[in-house]
């Protein structure tokens, strides 16, 4: 495979496009915030001066959508974003969610009972040092909750002025339906790349509804398939690019309410992931990828 190039100064983000989530407009390449913290999404970052350093640049760069999770630590994740960016410059939207707890390293427990929700919520709102969450998302419905009492709770503090916007996360499209019956959903961000389309079916009815679609693990194409990553390393060569830039151009062209948010520890890897901006795949890469 052809060593890509050196990545230029700036990642010109403005060729991405851009959405608008409820009343707010953002750039259509964000970041997401789980890997500032450390091993198995546990914890501290074992450079926090680095994640801190990540976080400011990719607003540098132009980033203004960041996602994260009161569960990405539990809780580092929001803390750091404060550390780094409070107060907010003006355009620049952070979202969170709410409904995961975290009983240790790698391991993960829904929750989404109203008082639960109403107390992550408030909880979210002091880390992120914010009196307002612009989109703060139910992070997983709950089999043991009906979903009309989850989303209802956060229609409840969005009432109170505490959230801007409300997203639904890891929903099929009958759930989706039915939070949009109790609310006015602004986002779903679900699991979709090159080798996971499962949410086919949501995306379809995001793009039918002006719904932004925010695609969690955008970069796992290449290592869930023998297949997809000889494809995708096969394209990335022909652009000089890498395969996690030609992973995140493929969701950008995939639909225009798609909004990618790869996430890093590192600047490099950073400023390298933003590049898939300036990359346009012709035909014969989609026909590849596809």
């Amino acid at each position: 495979m052809t060593t890509p190039e050196p990545a230029p100064t700036s990642p010109d983000l403005a060729r991405a496009g851009t959405l608008r989530i409820g009343d707010l407009q953002v750039g259509r390449l964000g970041f997401g915030a789980m890997r500032i913290t450390g091993r198995g999404i546990w914890g501290p970052p074992a450079d926090r001066s680095e994640a801190v350093r990540v976080l400011r640049r990719a607003v540098e760069l132009g980033v203004t959508f960041i996602d994260t999770a009161d569960s990405y630590g539990p809780g580092t994740s929001e803390e750091l974003i404060a550390e780094a960016l409070a107060p907010y410059r003006d355009g620049l939207v952070i979202a969170t969610k709410g409904g995961l707890t975290r009983p240790g390293p790698d391991r993960w427990r829904t929750d989404a009972r109203p008082a639960h929700l109403r107390a992550a919520c408030e909880a979210s709102l002091a880390r992120l040092r914010t009196d307002r969450i612009d989109l703060y998302q139910l992070h997983s419905p709950d089999p043991r909750v009906p979903l009309e009492d989850s989303v209802g709770a956060l229609g409840d503090l969005q009432g109170e002025g505490k959230i801007r916007h409300i997203g639904v996360s890891n929903v099929d499209v009958g759930e989706l339906a039915a939070a949009r019956r109790v609310a006015t959903i602004a986002s779903v961000q679900n699991r979709y790349n090159l080798t996971d389309r499962s949410s086919g079916p949501v995306l379809t009815a995001c793009e039918r509804d002006g719904i932004a679609f925010l695609p969690w693990f955008p970069l796992s194409a290449g290592r869930d398939a023998v297949g997809a990553a000889r494809a995708i390393a096969e394209v990335a060569a022909r652009h000089r690019a890498t395969p996690a830039q030609v992973a995140i151009a493929w969701l950008l062209a995939r639909s225009p309410v798609m909004l990618p948010i790869p996430g890093t520890s590192s600047v490099a890897h950073l400023e390298e992931n933003l590049q898939a901006a300036r990359l346009r795949l012709s035909a014969a890469d989609h026909a590849a990828l596809d």
